[in-house]
């Protein structure tokens, strides 16, 4: 599977947000997407799972040569795409195991080894200690570990998170990165919107960065973006 953006306009009622973006991301590919706030990196993030607001205006977003730009939310899953929404939004009244089991899927395109509640349950141990426990009263980092947990469940092949690391304390957000380094590895491939610029480029093999014209101001390498001082303070204010 691959996903291929191309002159991609997308709008809110009052406002257009992105003008004109264009990427691609190969099978089992890392890419990170980052920004200030405020760029649009959770308005693309949206488009691409197609959910509404905002509205796509014009342009394409192909996955495995279909053109889903336009088709509803649950067709684009099932083609195999999962969401990590900014904010976890677990299912609060849910135990952590029927928060995984509610969404489980198998697809034609699953591979030999696909998730299963063992194999999440191993990827974070921590889970399969609270697997009774309402998500409600789980702390941020393992309602985070859940909501990445929940969209490995739908067998995708490939995973778009929004802001995993948001509101993490610094043991948590080590695990997050080693787990989603391990993501890497696994041959899944995975677009990640992020403010935490390290964690990004640590954990991705290719990147992009949105400005505040709604276009991809830049398209490269993790080091060579980490090498270059005045392009981080230009688009990042790092």
């Amino acid at each position: 599977m691959s996903l291929r953006v191309r002159d991609l306009h997308v709008g809110y009622a009052t406002a257009r947000v992105l003008n004109g973006v264009e990427f691609d991301i190969a099978d089992g590919q890392s890419v990170a997407l980052l920004g200030r706030n405020g760029m649009g990196k959770t308005t693309l993030v949206r488009a691409l799972c197609g959910l509404r607001p905002p509205a796509v205006v014009s342009g394409s977003i192909e996955y495995d040569g279909v053109d889903i730009c336009r088709m509803p939310v649950h067709r684009i899953s099932r083609a195999g795409i999962a969401l990590v929404p900014q904010g976890r939004r677990v299912f609060g009244s849910l135990t952590t195991l029927e928060n995984l089991n509610v969404v489980s899927r198998r697809r034609a395109a699953d591979s030999d080894d696909p998730w299963t509640i063992e194999r999440v349950f191993d990827f974070f141990p921590r889970l399969a200690e609270r697997s009774g426990s309402m998500a409600r009263s789980l702390s941020g980092g393992e309602q985070q570990m859940l909501a990445i947990g929940r969209a490995l469940m739908t067998n995708p092949s490939l995973l778009i998170m929004d802001e995993p690391s948001e509101g993490l304390a610094p043991s948590v957000l080590d695990v997050i990165q080693d787990r989603l380094a391990g993501l890497r590895s696994s041959g899944l491939a995975v677009l990640i919107a992020e403010q935490n610029v390290d964690l990004a480029l640590d954990i991705a093999d290719h990147v992009l960065v949105i400005d505040d014209s709604g276009t991809i101001a830049w398209s490269g390498l993790p080091e060579a973006l980490r090498g270059d001082e005045s392009l981080l303070e230009r688009h990042l204010s790092i």
